[in-house]
């Protein structure tokens, strides 16, 4: 990443989004008037603000997919178990993918309307500790795919049960579709 939060500064210092031009005494350093003082930020770690305003751009894009997906497994989740219960089905594995997708989408659609709430420019720290919460997440959501996996095949052979065929046809997909959700956003933060 390489890119910290003293250039965002000079940046702004600025006022025109570039940073500050390099100080002709120490080609390593990049120099920013901030608040009337001189800072030094060694090369490696000056950017502009675009960087920092890239990145809070793409946490906007990947929270509104993920509050996109929430509402898409809501929506789906009432239409199955409206059709359900108006046709008076008795389908376990319905119901139970109905209720996983409603739970998993209400769960979801929570946590990004919080993360949201908490957006801000990031520097080079908070902008790591993303990208390990990211990864993590990635992993997490393989996980749930296992878990899902697991569930419906034991389910299916062990016991014969259509609810947790259903139950885990339910995880699979949302295991599925929030990998492709935090992969689409890894490819953007991890450059």
């Amino acid at each position: 990443m390489g890119r910290g939060s003293a250039g965002i500064a000079d940046a702004r210092a600025t006022g025109d989004g570039a940073a500050a031009p390099a100080d002709d005494g120490d080609e390593g350093d990049h120099v920013g008037e901030v608040s009337g003082t001189s800072s030094r930020v060694p090369a490696g770690l000056a950017c502009g603000a675009v960087w920092a305003d890239t990145l809070l751009h793409a946490e906007q894009q990947h929270l509104l997919r993920l509050l996109l997906w929430a509402a898409l497994s809501t929506v789906a989740a009432t239409a199955i178990a409206t059709t359900v219960a108006v046709r008076r089905l008795r389908s376990p594995l319905l119901t139970h993918f109905a209720l996983q997708l409603a739970l998993w989408g209400i769960v979801i659609g929570v946590i990004a309307g919080i993360e949201w709430h908490g957006l801000h420019l990031r520097d080079l720290s908070a902008s790591a500790r993303l990208e390990r919460l990211l990864w993590l997440n990635i992993g997490l959501d393989v996980g749930f795919v296992g878990m899902g996996v697991v569930l419906g095949v034991s389910g299916r052979i062990l016991s014969r049960n259509y609810a947790a065929v259903g139950a885990g046809v339910g995880i699979i997909l949302q295991g599925l579709a929030l990998l492709l959700i935090d992969l689409q956003f890894a490819s953007i933060v991890s450059r």
